[in-house]
């Protein structure tokens, strides 16, 4: 009966592994709040066994400077959206930045797993967390990473979470 119980243990330890691995993840996950970084978003499967052909990444506000990586065999888009209230970066007063950024090709076949690749400036708000919704698209169906928990509500408890990004403190 005891090896019955740790067996069934075993398996939903295993379970709640595997399914925290199959959601879209940003590394690293913690970043010195008003610093420049390199941030890489891992697909680690496709829809259902369908390949992917397509992942958009929404930029969170206060994010001023988006660069995204290029890649062989994927196109780039970058859609961009005004800034109220005309922040400076480098000497210049910003009056646009990037809203979304897609990247469309491959195909990423199930059985693998990419990494998308964005360099950004981010807020100067210890403390802060920035949410990163992403659409994956499929050759058939599509997984909408994009919830975002309510106050009190974790994150690891959400079906298909947004890839979260906490800003920390300078020095440490």
């Amino acid at each position: 009966m005891r090896l019955t119980r740790d067996l069934i243990v075993a398996a939903g330890l295993t379970f709640h592994s595997v399914a925290a691995l199959a959601h879209v993840t940003v590394s690293p996950s913690e970043a010195v709040a008003g610093g420049y970084l390199q941030a890489a978003f891992s697909i680690s499967h496709g829809c259902d066994g369908s390949a992917t052909v397509a992942v958009r990444i929404k930029v969170p506000d206060g994010v001023l400077s988006v660069k995204p990586q290029m890649k062989p065999g994927w196109t780039v888009e970058i859609k961009t959206r005004t800034v109220d209230g005309g922040p400076r970066l480098h000497g210049k007063t910003i009056s646009e930045t990037v809203d979304e950024v897609s990247w469309r090709g491959g195909p990423l076949p199930d059985h693998l797993y990419d990494t998308f690749g964005l360099l950004m400036k981010l807020p100067d708000t210890p403390g802060k967390a920035l949410y990163f919704p992403v659409v994956q698209e499929c050759e058939k169906g599509v997984q909408r990473w994009i919830a975002i928990p309510a106050a009190g509500q974790n994150h690891d408890d959400l079906r298909e979470p947004a890839p979260v990004l906490r800003l920390k403190p300078k020095g440490s």
